[in-house]
């Protein structure tokens, strides 16, 4: 099925209507998206952080904070722990990321008392979708800016991690693709090893509910020309990958910020492998970002709850 970001903002418009607690809200372009969600029904939000700033902001962005429940919390790291234990207690769906460095942010995510943290999951892992102008379906890159060297057992966990997400997209048998610069194993190569490994994996039944073909480079992963031309026929993946899988985060945030500053794109992001979405976007990420992050957020929220 090939899914875009208009499916799942529909998707979305279709369930009950989510809540975001955003950790320090004093934000523009944070503002700015939860105005948009709100009016696009896609979720509702309580703003926790700076009132006195929240409201100027609104009043700069012409946002009505009227229907919108504001917890004033000035010190960053109370907001954070107030943001969270909101979504733990189930009076949120969803953890959000205002004006607050990462840090401070992913440690109301880990408290022990109020965080989010999946003690059935081992690793927590980032995924960003991306539709690219010029192809006719998403794709799911990851990690690109959470786990810098995962090792085997890591990239198992963000696959089914991400997986996950590909599912409640609409996605329901993934085909995931573990990146690197050849197409064979080479044990000179420690990245095309454990692609290898990944593959066999996934035949054997370890890793369910997707294809992992590696290991692939970036061109026989999404282009099918390419897959032709170098008579890649045989592959499971030709050109047709949903899952981008690279090996560690340098080669994930370059292609990352090289798809964000050189393509026409529409990109939104989430932490997975919590209890609950942590939407974990960079504080210089555009509104639409933000946006489109948040109906990534509510469409795995509302699969989260029916697994539940």
């Amino acid at each position: 099925m090939k899914v875009r970001f208009d499916d799942i903002i529909s998707k979305v418009t279709s369930f009950p209507t989510k809540t975001v607690a955003v950790a320090c809200a004093e934000d523009t372009p944070v503002l700015e998206a939860i105005k948009e969600a709100k009016e696009k029904k896609i979720a509702n939000a309580i703003l926790v952080g700076d009132e006195d700033k929240i409201r100027a902001i609104a009043k700069e962005i012409n946002m009505d904070l009227s229907d919108y429940e504001i917890i004033d919390k000035k010190d960053t790291m109370e907001a954070a722990l107030t943001a969270v234990k909101l979504v733990h207690e189930g009076k949120a769906d969803i953890y959000m990321k205002g004006l607050i460095d990462s840090k401070s942010f992913l440690k109301g995510l880990l408290d022990k008392e109020v965080g989010l943290r999946n003690p059935e999951v081992p690793t927590l892992s980032h995924v960003c979708v991306f539709e690219i102008k010029g192809f006719d379906h998403l794709f799911f890159l990851t990690d690109v800016a959470f786990l810098p060297y995962p090792t085997l057992e890591q990239k198992v966990d963000i696959i089914n991690n991400t997986v996950k997400v590909c599912k409640a997209c609409g996605i329901d048998n993934p085909k995931v693709a573990p990146l690197a610069a050849v197409e064979v194993v080479n044990p000179k190569m420690p990245c095309t090893v454990e692609a290898g490994e990944l593959t066999r994996m996934n035949e054997e039944g370890i890793i369910k509910d997707c294809i992992v073909d590696g290991p692939l480079s970036m061109d026989l992963a999404i282009d099918p020309e390419a897959a032709k031309h170098k008579g890649a026929t045989g592959r499971k993946i030709q050109g047709d990958a949903d899952i981008l899988l690279f090996p560690d985060i340098h080669a994930g945030n370059l292609v990352y910020k090289t798809l964000v500053h050189t393509t026409e794109v529409k990109n939104g992001c989430i932490l997975t492998g919590t209890i609950a979405p942590a939407i974990l976007t960079s504080r210089s990420d555009t509104k639409d970002v933000k946006l489109n992050s948040i109906a990534l957020a509510a469409v795995v929220a509302e699969s989260m709850k029916k697994e539940k």
